[in-house]
């Protein structure tokens, strides 16, 4: 079936699993602010919106398997499109579980929270679809406006509210830039539609208009505050290690993906023409954030700061898919996205699970011995950092992230062959973090004073194996991964699959 985006009905049709998803949400929000806060009542706003995400799972796996196609419009229906929202409302399902024994044990009664989730991640979801500057800023605010609240939610907390502060004060001037830039990119194109810049900018050779340049490279900084990218990566450490631990977890899965989809497609569909003016600057980014991302990490022994940083490098290694920018640089794209949203979760998860009320054991020292009290959760903790080290075998799929990665940027046709080496050094000097942990839970002695961790919540364990379970299962199978990620690529112009360099 084709959508006809030009009539309402059929556009609403097209945004089915987003208004499944947000009419859920506000229901649920009526719901729990109509009873009193308690523990109890949180748990149960939070399983009901774990219920309506898998609903929406079900919804987006639905269209995905019609086939549904759409007219050129202000949003785009195809698998790239399914397969980013299924990433996002994995990520969402895994916080939210986290966050039923995490609000538990850190007396977070209001089940607004999980309702907050829900929103944060239909403005997600719209982020995928958008095929309009409008759309893309009206997904981002409706994702950010939610996790500025999520991240100040414990108020028992300073570092929490500083971490709130933080976050809105630098989001907010990041969407200035954002917002300026979509305005001089209409000014200097006449359009806001991504087909309907692409064209004019053939037609009109506006190649080197400097107003469309200037709101090009505007676009560019504004996106890179969202994916932390460096230089503009100086809110996350802060941010990650003052926020309520699940929320940390979805803040560097789930919207980090988010921002990425949307920058991903917004560069492939509407700037391809423009490939050799924006590729030098996307170029530096993508190396510089691999390399301050890893370098500074090496010496945080916060573990939360530690992952903070690991995450900005992470987003160096994407960066590079989108340097690239061919349907093979797409498909690695989106099973990367894949590997880190798993590995990330997983990794959290452990640290709710290991953690105390107040979070005052956040230190990598904090994990020594963990083999020999915990032994479940130090081998689930080394799968994950593995994983994201990019480890063949015990690495399960991130090992096959990194691969494709590079496969890409060497099979461009013209080779990216410098970052390909900037991306391997990079993670071989990320081995000394990842490794450090895993030494220290392995390794290291644990102190006659050290206190036993509590057994985990039911919720927390099934995020950590499951996670588990998933990245070392795609490790040794997959193919199946790589054929869905091969069908799930936005429309990538051939001026980019002939001049990509």
């Amino acid at each position: 079936m084709q959508f006809d985006l030009s009539m309402p009905a059929q556009l609403t049709s097209a945004l089915g699993p987003d208004v499944l998803l947000m009419g859920g949400a506000m229901i649920l929000l009526l719901w729990s602010g109509w009873r009193r806060e308690s523990d109890e009542h949180q748990r149960s706003v939070g399983i009901l919106s774990m219920v309506l995400c898998v609903l929406t799972m079900v919804a987006v796996g639905y269209y995905a398997y019609r086939g549904y196609t759409a007219t050129n419009g202000v949003i785009a229906v195809d698998n790239f499109r399914w397969a980013a929202d299924e990433i996002f409302l994995i990520a969402t399902l895994g916080t939210i579980a986290m966050s039923l024994d995490y609000n538990r044990r850190e007396g977070i009664t209001p089940g607004e929270s999980h309702v907050l989730l829900l929103l944060s991640t239909s403005g997600m979801m719209i982020l995928a679809a958008a095929r309009d500057l409008i759309i893309v800023f009206l997904g981002i605010e409706l994702m950010s406006i939610a996790i500025y609240v999520l991240v100040g939610l414990n108020r028992r907390r300073e570092r929490s509210a500083e971490g709130a502060i933080k976050y809105f004060l630098l989001g907010a001037f990041s969407t200035a830039f954002l917002l300026y830039g979509i305005a001089l990119v209409y000014g200097a194109t006449g359009a806001t539609n991504f087909v309907a810049i692409r064209s004019n900018i053939i037609s009109y050779g506006l190649e080197h208009s400097g107003l469309l340049l200037v709101g090009i490279a505007l676009l560019l900084v504004g996106f890179g505050f969202k994916v932390a990218a460096a230089p503009f990566h100086m809110w996350a450490p802060d941010v990650y290690e003052g926020a309520p631990t699940p929320i940390t977890a979805y803040m560097a899965a789930a919207v980090k993906a988010a921002s990425f989809a949307a920058l991903f497609r917004l560069w492939l569909e509407a700037f391809p023409t423009l490939l050799s003016t924006w590729h030098e600057a996307v170029w530096w980014l993508a190396a510089l954030t691999m390399v301050v991302g890893n370098l500074v990490a090496l010496a945080q022994r916060n573990i939360k700061r530690l992952l903070a940083y690991s995450s900005i490098a992470h987003a160096g290694y994407i960066l590079v898919a989108l340097v690239v920018g061919t349907s093979l640089g797409s498909s690695a794209f989106m099973f990367y996205l894949f590997a880190y949203t798993m590995a990330t979760l997983g990794a959290f998860a452990v640290i709710v699970a290991l953690g105390r009320a107040g979070e005052d054991n956040m230190g990598v020292e904090e994990y020594a011995g963990l083999w020999s009290v915990r032994p479940g959760l130090a081998v689930a903790m080394a799968v994950f950092m593995l994983a994201l080290l990019g480890f063949p075998i015990f690495g399960g799929i991130g090992f096959f992230a990194k691969w494709y990665i590079l496969e890409a940027a060497l099979k461009a046709p013209f080779p990216q062959t410098r970052l390909a080496v900037i991306l391997v050094v990079m993670s071989v000097v990320s081995a000394g973090y990842y490794l450090y942990v895993v030494m220290v839970m392995f390794m290291k002695p644990r102190s006659s004073t050290a206190i036993l961790p509590e057994r985990a919540g039911g919720w927390t364990r099934a995020v950590v194996w499951g996670s588990a379970a998933i990245i070392l299962f795609f490790g040794l199978f997959p193919d199946a991964l790589v054929s869905l990620t091969q069908r799930s690529t936005p429309a990538v112009s051939k001026e980019v699959a002939q001049r990509s360099r």
